[in-house]
């Protein structure tokens, strides 16, 4: 699997890149189904995605990490470097995505290990997630990386129940 950073700098995703993340966002109907990210998880459309990679590129500090294998796009890790709350020292994981098609294949261990691996390589202690509460397939994947409970709270962005996650690096 090979990890690169997607960079633009106006946010546009290039044609062919926006019709990969889209098969890739649409393969994982059952997490959107949770998440409520899009009002349709069964039609998510490359307006949708583009709008929503937009606003995570747009983010002072974030970085967007696109994984292939054998040339395909398999997954996408979206990371920040900080917290919006400045007491918060460690970065933070806003969103890995694997193709629901590879799921418990290895890619989420390797793309997680390979956004370890940068924090790490940064001199960074820790890493912070959020899962909601209603997902516990999610919380299971993470929970076998490492990551531990340290609180509950509302998400950012929608308020929704979470699960805050952490491990050590």
């Amino acid at each position: 699997m090979i990890v690169e950073p997607y960079a633009s700098a106006d946010h546009a995703l290039p044609g062919p890149l926006l019709t990969e993340l889209t098969e890739l966002y649409a393969s994982n109907r059952d997490f959107h189904a949770v998440t409520g990210d899009f009002p349709d998880p069964d039609g998510i459309l490359p307006e949708q995605v583009a709008a929503a990679l937009a606003d995570e590129l747009a983010r002072p500090g974030s970085e967007v990490l696109l994984a292939r294998s054998e040339g395909r796009l398999i997954g996408i890790a979206v990371t920040l470097d900080h917290h919006p709350d400045p007491d918060d020292p460690d970065p933070w994981i806003g969103l890995l995505m694997v193709d629901a098609r590879a799921h418990r294949s290895g890619h989420g261990r390797a793309l997680a290990g390979t956004v370890e691996e940068r924090f790490r390589a940064e001199g960074r202690t820790g890493v912070k997630l959020a899962v909601l509460e209603n997902n516990p397939r999610g919380l299971a994947f993470w929970t076998s990386l490492g990551y531990a409970e340290i609180a509950r709270r509302p998400d950012l962005e929608h308020g929704r129940p979470s699960l805050v996650l952490r491990k050590s690096l």
